[in-house]
């Protein structure tokens, strides 16, 4: 047994099954289960160590080789996967609340596994096609069935297909460099191709714009879970780019354009949730905004940088969410998410409303929300590295909260006088009062994820020093 198969093949395969099943019930059931089967079997389980059962030995190998290709996922990305599958299980859960559990359960799984195996892949120039076969298998999960895709599909498939070439050229070059490391052409054309190929699939300013576009046309518990996934699994391939070449790490040029890179995102994206009016749009551009706070942490360029990406991941997935399954329940029921048509839907939909207004709130960094520690670690760190960037992050956090409170003043307007009472049913109850509790917990006691976050920057041999 190896590691690539449980955390490639199995996905993929059981994603292949769950196809057959009519019931949406048992769809999520099985995609849930499965994807918190892995991630726990990731935290027992050690990789490269022989474990004894009674009289057998068993011993996890952690690479495999596949059409001439190695597949290597060592000891030090368990609590990554462990990570990545846990919060697909709180996703595939969720997708029989949403209503989408059909469609998101068995794409959701055999993407997740080609996006793993794009981590694991070597050499490394085959992520960018891992990825890219992922992006073409997420087109008919956004797609509505028997519906010609929206602009915002389209868009999402043009910008993630021109992200590749960059790479695979990126990756050319950097053979290049390894060769002649004196010859600074090699090194900054490698650069630029790196930084454009990392531009498109990042979705960075300015090339964010069918995000928006995406969550207003398609289901947002779908898109959501991409815009998920995706930035998150593209975020730890860029890492481990900064961790193989020095000359990239400790490059002030690369530091610097991500610091602003990641203050664009921040501030673009939280200005434009602050004045949207359409829910779904909000929420996306909330999630440009988490990318800049990703890319913020990177470009510190300290032994903390690595500990800071991975501190936000986990409120993040659960944040968005927790936004994603609201807005579903929503739109499941014929509800209009412009802002003037959703006034006073805290009378009827009490739950959905809690979960968008707190999910927004946390992305906000409000005390006592899963949010919180991050982005004040995060600024912590900023102020002491440049005053003028911990006030652009302070301005980006404040267009955030505008856009959390005019989302929470329409949704508790008194439009009409009337009695308060749950249309969700009690999935969708249950669900949403699970992920709120987590954002509380996450906020309140942020050291319980901290027996994954600490393990996680052991993944870069260089990054954490």
């Amino acid at each position: 047994m190896n590691a690539p198969f449980l955390w490639v093949i199995v996905p993929i395969l059981i994603g292949l099954f769950s196809l057959m099943l009519v019931s949406e019930h048992a769809t999520a059931m099985t995609g849930g289960i499965v994807a918190l089967f892995l991630a726990l079997l990731a935290l027992v389980l050690p990789i490269d160590e022989a474990l004894l059962i009674g009289p057998f030995s068993l011993k996890v190998a952690t690479s495999v080789s596949f059409l001439g290709r190695s597949l290597v996922l060592p000891p030090a990305t368990a609590p990554l996967l462990a990570l990545i599958f846990g919060m697909c299980a709180l996703w595939f859960f969720g997708a029989e609340a949403a209503g989408v559990a059909a469609r998101l359960i068995p794409l959701g799984l055999i993407i997740t596994g080609l996006l793993v195996a794009s981590i694991a892949v070597q050499p490394f120039l085959f992520a960018s096609l891992l990825i890219e076969t992922a992006v073409l298998m997420a087109v008919p999960l956004l797609a509505e069935p028997n519906e010609k895709p929206g602009q915002g599909v389209i868009r999402f498939l043009i910008y993630q297909t021109l992200g590749m070439p960059f790479i695979l050229l990126a990756g050319w070059l950097l053979a290049g460099v390894e060769a002649s490391p004196g010859d600074l052409s090699f090194t900054v054309q490698a650069t630029v191709m790196l930084g454009l190929g990392f531009a498109f699939l990042l979705a960075i300013f300015p090339l964010y714009n069918w995000i928006p576009q995406l969550m207003e046309e398609c289901s947002p518990y779908v898109a959501g879970f991409l815009i998920w996934l995706l930035p998150t699994i593209v975020i730890v391939f860029g890492m481990s780019f900064l961790d193989r070449y020095a000359w990239l790490r400790t490059s002030a040029q690369i530091t610097g354009g991500l610091r602003l890179a990641g203050v664009v995102m921040l501030v673009s994206g939280a200005w434009w949730a602050a004045f949207e009016r359409h829910l779904g749009r909000l929420m996306a551009y909330t999630t440009i905004a988490e990318t800049g706070f990703l890319l913020l942490s990177l470009g510190l360029a300290t032994s903390a940088s690595a500990g800071l990406v991975f501190l936000f991941l986990i409120p993040r997935g659960l944040g968005m969410a927790i936004w994603a399954l609201a807005l579903s329940i929503l739109r499941r029921n014929n509800t209009p998410l412009q802002l003037s048509a959703v006034q006073g839907l805290a009378r009827s939909y009490p739950y959905a409303s809690g979960g968008i207004v707190l999910a927004a709130l946390s992305s906000a960094g409000f005390p006592l929300l899963g949010g919180f520690p991050a982005r004040l670690a995060l600024w912590q760190a900023l102020s002491s590295e440049s005053t003028a960037i911990a006030i652009w992050f302070l301005i980006g956090l404040f267009g955030l909260l505008v856009g959390a409170v005019r989302q929470l003043a329409a949704l508790v307007a008194q439009k009409e006088e009337g009695p308060w009472k749950p249309s969700e049913d009690i999935i969708q109850r249950g669900m949403l009062s699970i992920g709120v509790l987590g954002l509380f917990i996450l906020g309140i006691f942020p050291q319980v994820s901290g027996f994954i976050v600490q393990q996680l920057p052991s993944m870069f041999q260089h990054l954490n020093r």
